[in-house]
């Protein structure tokens, strides 16, 4: 329950207290402004706790978004202000100072309180959300008059209708806005009405692609037609969850994670399906299952590592984004610009689509090919960007990178050498690295020492890329590097094995290994910090992790590497997934903040 407090008596036929007690608001009168600290001294202080002007006059959304949105410590809108329990020791310092500031007691005091302290919160340095209302009113009419013109303007605009529009991402593609939305946000209108919640529709979202993977797997027409159908529901219902989130602002740090994670769960399941089905009619396509895995991965990587070496860079401009920013204000630029880098609408749809009409072959080659288009125009821009952008990059975007390289004790000892003037450019020693690891593997039969000697060098040389901050312009580049040698490798080494079962027991392990990595990302971005020392130490690191998997070719019979590669996908998964379902169910349970991705589209 939340505590909210009227700063005087309600306006005879005022619907505030109905309105706040719908909102989940336990409502209580203050006579002035006093009695407005003695009530809020007696809340819990474990509770929500709102002041509201007693002659407020506005929508019941314009309320739920300014006084019950999650992710904000603190927030208002004109005539409310509210904090949660992290904030109220700053709210109450606020009131204390204003009411001193205005006489104490008085009537005065009363009079725009709850402005005048989130104006005095704000002066303290601590931040106050206030929310973008739109067509939605909020105000504090000072006459008779006013308030009849306040409640006019209420009247004029359908809420409904706001609140509806707004439950849908602000940026989105093509797809997901004209031919997903349009109906989804009603979906998740009953699903709020029913009491529904976001993480409840997640699940129905996964546990739909899970059946359609399923189905792929069967190997039949009718099976691969059943799976496209069921994998466009599964996308209408991941739409759906976060619409629901945004229109009964059900944010949560444990759904932002079920949300990511569950996308990637989805899209993954679906493509060993896509393999299961085929190897039924006599196609293997492991290979350009675990090829389409891992550029989706590296795809992603890119995305993150970008943006966290620049999101808090200063003087952080550049002419080309400046084009970019000017692309975007024409209307179909936007759209082609949103459609080439083939988000998740239009990537699961093409695989729909794909599915039901052809075969698995045929739709993972295409897909393929569309993510490494995708992958060379966004990259591209990326490093156009960067090589002209005018930016001083922070200590916390570079531990950020440091902590996605995901470099072990082995790498960690070699960066430890210290900085050297030749050390320089990192992404170049990461290349370097990766490539010789790779090709050394592509070059090589099965079982060539030779892998472990290209092994070694890339431990060496992952080391030396961090053994200085990375802060120069392309240092962004390192971690995808990093993924592509490390997943690339697992990759190579199955196929050469040329058994049954190398490939499928390789999608496992970077199944696993993507799992802890995209869980470092989602740390990082919800302001947790990387997963702990111990666990990467636990897993090896990504360096060490090619080193095992190097020598398990070289000393192993090809069978026993593919129970080797599985053996270690099932520890890989077991220590991460128990990892990291205790620091998210614990960090939901401690009231972390809610983060919630309104971004592009992955």
């Amino acid at each position: 329950m939340s505590t909210a407090i009227l700063t005087g008596q309600p306006v005879p036929g005022s619907p505030l207290e109905g309105d706040l007690r719908s909102l989940g608001f336990d409502v209580r009168i203050a006579s002035d402004a006093a009695e407005t600290e003695t009530l809020l001294a007696a809340v819990p202080a474990g509770q929500r706790v709102a002041v509201v002007d007693a002659r407020f006059v506005g929508h019941v959304h314009a309320l739920r978004i300014g006084l019950t949105d999650p992710r904000f410590a603190a927030s208002a809108v004109p005539g409310a202000v509210s904090a949660k329990p992290e904030a109220r020791a700053g709210l109450t310092r606020a009131l204390h100072t204003t009411t001193s500031g205005n006489g104490g007691g008085s009537a005065t005091a009363v009079e725009a309180l709850a402005d005048h302290i989130a104006e005095a919160i704000e002066a303290e340095g601590q931040d106050v959300h206030r929310p973008d209302l739109g067509t939605l009113v909020a105000t504090v009419p000072g006459d008779p008059q006013a308030r009849n013109e306040a409640r006019q303007a209420v009247a004029a605009v359908d809420e409904e209708a706001v609140r509806l529009r707004t439950a849908v991402k602000s940026r989105d593609g093509f797809f997901t806005t004209y031919c997903i939305s349009p109906y989804s946000r009603y979906i998740a209108r009953w699903c709020a009405r029913r009491g529904l919640t976001p993480n409840q529709v997640t699940t129905a979202s996964l546990l739909t692609a899970l059946i359609a993977a399923g189905c792929a797997a069967t190997g039949t027409r009718g099976g691969f037609i059943a799976a496209g159908l069921l994998l466009l529901f599964s996308f209408v219902l991941d739409c759906t969850d976060g619409q629901l989130a945004r229109y009964s602002l059900q944010y949560s740090t444990l759904g932002a994670w079920l949300d990511a994670t569950f996308d990637r769960a989805k899209e993954y399941a679906y493509y060993a399906g896509l393999a299961l089905g085929a190897a039924r009619g006599g196609d293997d396509v492991w290979a350009l299952a675990l090829g389409a895995m891992v550029l989706q991965t590296c795809r992603h990587v890119v995305d993150f590592s970008f943006n966290e070496a620049n999101h808090d860079a200063t003087a952080n401009t550049s002419p080309t984004a400046a084009l970019s920013d000017k692309l975007d204000s024409v209307g179909w630029t936007v759209w082609v610009r949103r459609m080439i880098v083939l988000p998740i609408g239009e990537r699961w749809a093409m695989i729909a689509v794909l599915t039901a009409v052809t075969t698995p072959r045929i739709t993972l080659v295409v897909l393929i090919i569309g993510c490494a288009l995708a992958a060379c125009y966004t990259t591209a821009g990326r490093v156009l960007r960067s090589l002209t952008r005018k930016a001083t990059r922070t200590d916390r975007a570079a531990q950020a990178l440091s902590d996605l390289a995901d470099n072990g004790p082995l790498a960690s000892a070699f960066a430890a050498l210290g900085a050297r003037p030749w050390l320089r450019p990192a992404p170049v020693i990461a290349f370097a690295g990766g490539a010789a690891l790779v090709g050394t593997a592509l070059a090589n039969s099965y079982g060539s020492p030779v892998v472990v000697v290209g092994a070694v060098a890339y431990v060496v040389l992952s080391g030396l890329a961090l053994a200085q901050p990375l802060k120069a312009p392309l240092d962004w580049l390192v971690p995808p590097f990093f993924r592509a040698a490390e997943y690339g490798t697992v990759l190579v080494l199955a196929a050469k094995a040329d058994v049954n079962g190398a490939l499928p027991a390789a999608f496992g392990l970077v199944a696993a290994v993507a799992y802890h990595h995209y869980d470092t990302v989602y740390r990082i971005k919800g302001g947790t910090g990387a997963p702990p020392h111990w666990l990467v130490r636990a897993i090896g690191g990504q360096e060490g992790r090619v080193l095992v998997v190097a020598l398990a070719a070289a000393l192993l019979h090809d069978t026993d590497f593919t129970v080797a590669l599985t053996v270690f996908a099932v520890a890989v998964a077991l220590v991460v997934l128990v990892e990291s379902i205790r620091f998210w169910v614990t960090a939901h349970k401690r009231g972390a903040p809610a983060v919630h991705d309104e971004g592009e589209p992955a």
